[in-house]
């Protein structure tokens, strides 16, 4: 079941979908283990998602996506 959209957290819902290899994938543009940093870019990292370009072996499910939307929407909590 997806998290409640007020209660998702970078800790717990965010930062557990990417994987070790997504995140040496992406270091030379963010560092998705880290949540400053993902915050930071989330604007891009959203868009990136939606288009399926990331991670690099195939799109995340839409509803992976809806939770990352909603974070930011939601105001990004750690």
């Amino acid at each position: 079941m997806p998290p409640s959209t007020s209660s998702i957290s970078f800790a717990t819902d965010i930062r557990p979908k990417f994987r070790d290899r997504d995140i040496k994938s992406m270091a030379g543009h963010f560092d998705l283990s880290s949540y400053d940093d993902v915050r930071e870019h989330a604007d891009s990292i959203l868009e990136r998602l939606a288009a399926g370009e990331m991670p690099c072996d195939g799109a995340w499910p839409a509803a992976d996506v809806d939770t990352f939307r909603q974070w930011v929407t939601n105001g990004m909590q750690p």
